[in-house]
């Protein structure tokens, strides 16, 4: 069985993250992918994120259609900050030994992956697959995923609290439930 797991805020989820996950499905034959938002993410702890709780939603709502996505949310279960090495050991123990992991993570996550808790034994429980959605071409010591999608949940958050429409860059359903919840203004 491959299995991939895609961890970060999602703060919001869009459709950057969403193309790059169905690619990496395709490219990497994975029979499912997990959407793991974490509750506090190490790297960003000054920063406010949307309640754990909505982000779960918007994620549910946004791969609800997909049949290999699926939503873990140990993370969102687990207080304090979020470790990857704490999931990746948590899911092998209810996965097993036989299944093969991947780790999907952001480009912009790269250069800090030596920093990431126990760095030394992540590449020994997953394979680091780094998603890249710019323009700029980096070779890369791991499996890369290219798609050329100018789209950051940073940008996004910055258009709503600037009263622009984010239209096309959300699936519908993550749209209503960020007005319904007044969020990033």
């Amino acid at each position: 069985m491959k299995l991939g797991f895609y961890g970060g805020t999602f703060d919001p989820i869009h459709h950057g993250h969403l193309i790059l996950a169905r690619e990496a499905v395709e490219k990497l034959g994975l029979d499912r992918l997990y959407f793991i938002p974490n509750d506090t993410s190490p790297h960003k702890t000054d920063t406010v994120s949307a309640p754990p709780n909505v982000r779960a939603e918007m994620i549910r709502a946004a791969i609800e259609d997909e049949p290999r996505f699926d939503f873990e949310e140990m993370e969102l279960n687990r207080p304090g900050i979020s470790y990857t090495i704490d999931t990746l050991i948590a899911l092998r123990e209810r996965f097993g030994a036989g299944a093969k992991f991947f780790y999907l993570v952001g480009e912009d996550n790269v250069a800090s992956l030596s920093t990431w808790r126990r760095a030394d034994e992540l590449h020994h429980l997953a394979t680091f697959v780094v998603l890249c959605r710019s323009a700029r071409a980096t070779p890369l010591p791991y499996i890369t995923l290219e798609r050329r999608i100018d789209i950051s949940a940073t940008d996004i958050r910055k258009r709503i609290a600037n009263g622009q429409s984010i239209r096309y860059l959300v699936p519908d359903k993550v749209h209503d439930l960020i007005l319904q919840n007044s969020l990033y203004r």
